[in-house]
């Protein structure tokens, strides 16, 4: 039905008038329903609807009001740009997210609920955060022991207590030789070296992990196998037992990075080989880019190290975040926001499919990344600075090389943060300039 988008039609030319003006406040749902003699359910629509365009907002307890400024208008595609076209990072929100949260978060702010939530937490966290976790990192059909969850202030925290349990200084830790870029940074911190371990279209090699473990021992190697970043690659599940079977014998440990991996309800590496797997993940691009609330499932011999590096580092959580997750998870709110966000991710692969048809573009369906390995002569470099002349940032393959050299020409193209008619005319823009070549770019 329609009547709610004719509904929403309306109040949305009585702010474009100013009838209703910045700041006015919405009558309740149901005192909207009442005065305009429809459904409730119709309301809701209406109010969701309006959101969605961006000309109100709900404030918990308060109501819903006219937002008081408007969006920030969309970048042009062309030169000269005031603005620019983020395909360089990625921040994945759908229209529904914020009521759900706000629901969720509402009886926190109680004050005797608020002391509680507001009061210091170690690693371990609460016996209820735990297993709200476990049933919130649940996928595939495994499902973490909750006794062995440890809680960190984010995913990088997380990533970082684990290598330093894990990998002693001097030490060696495999990664993809393209990997996340924080990890290099996180490593040379912590005194590790990063070794780069061949990757072909299934994720890591095996054969490679035991060549590089037989040149000099990996205390432990760093694998994203789930929707892999930069890659967008899911490893299926003969790779995926053939690596445990290679990691196992050679009595490896695995830091597996599952950040991405809601996008995918398969189960993790940490299901095959879960004495040796520390699993890290965060509520960051599963929720809201500003969460900062991170995961690490470890095995039991090495829940105590884990739980003192959190501590040594600072990388501790707070128990508000955690609090919160628990509810959100409780009431179904993560799991309507990921089933929307897979949505989400799926329909601008979509769009990405259709405007660089024709270009070697991969990445897994369910992802929000695209690797595009660019049509001769260009180069990495020189692709992403005549892109960033059109006003768009893209991400150049050397950002992700493990050991900050070798890298092919490539770029990452991020699709979560652009409305999408924005993604589809940005990609548009990328594929005129990819099938134009250098010299005419730098011509123009």
């Amino acid at each position: 039905m329609d009547d709610y988008r004719r509904i929403a039609d309306g109040m949305a030319a009585d702010i474009a008038a100013g009838r209703l003006r910045p700041g006015d406040r919405l009558p309740t749902q149901r005192e909207f329903a009442r005065r305009r003699g429809i459904a409730g359910s119709t309301a809701a629509r209406v109010y969701r609807e309006l959101a969605r365009r961006g000309l109100t907002v709900g404030e918990v307890g308060r109501g819903t009001f006219v937002r008081a400024s408007a969006r920030t208008a969309d970048p042009a595609v062309a030169e000269p740009a005031e603005g620019r076209i983020d395909l360089e990072f990625n921040h994945p929100v759908v229209p529904e997210q914020s009521a759900l949260l706000a629901a969720g978060i509402a009886p926190l702010l109680r004050p005797d609920v608020l002391e509680s939530a507001t009061r210091p937490v170690g690693p371990a966290g609460t016996a209820a955060a735990r297993n709200a976790a476990a049933g919130l990192l649940a996928r595939g059909g495994w499902r973490p022991d909750p006794d062995r969850v440890l809680f960190a202030g984010g995913g990088r925290q997380a990533i970082a207590a684990a290598i330093a349990a894990l990998v002693p200084p001097g030490g060696r830790l495999g990664a993809e030789e393209l990997t996340y870029p924080v990890l290099r940074s996180v490593a040379g911190r912590l005194g590790v070296e990063v070794v780069p371990l061949s990757v072909d279209g299934e994720g890591v090699v095996p054969q490679v992990v035991a060549e590089a473990h037989r040149a000099a021992p990996l205390a432990a190697v760093y694998l994203q196998p789930t929707v892999h970043n930069p890659l967008g690659l899911v490893t299926p599940p003969r790779r995926l037992a053939e690596l445990a079977e290679v990691l196992g014998r050679l009595g490896v440990a695995v830091i597996e990075d599952a950040v991405w991996a809601f996008l995918r309800d398969v189960p993790p590496l940490a299901a095959l080989l879960p004495e040796r797997t520390v699993l890290v993940d965060s509520l960051s691009k599963r929720l809201a880019p500003g969460l900062t609330a991170g995961y690490a499932v470890a095995p039991n011999a090495l829940v105590s190290a884990v739980a003192a590096a959190l501590r040594s580092g600072g990388w501790g959580p707070a128990r508000f975040a955690l609090d919160a997750a628990g509810r959100w998870w409780a009431e179904g709110a993560v799991d309507e926001i990921v089933r929307a966000k897979r949505r989400d991710a799926s329909a601008r692969r979509e769009i990405a499919a259709r405007r660089l048809e024709g270009f070697a573009v991969g990445g897994d369906p369910s992802s929000y990344f695209c690797w595009w390995e660019l049509p001769p002569p260009w180069r990495a470099d020189t692709f992403v600075a005549a892109a960033a002349r059109h006003g768009i940032a893209v991400t150049p393959a050397a950002a992700f090389a493990a050991d900050g050299l070798r890298a092919p020409h490539a770029v990452r193209l991020a699709l979560a943060s652009p409305p999408p008619d924005v993604l589809a005319r940005a990609l548009d823009t990328l594929a005129a300039l990819a099938r134009s070549g250098p010299e005419q770019a730098c011509a123009e």
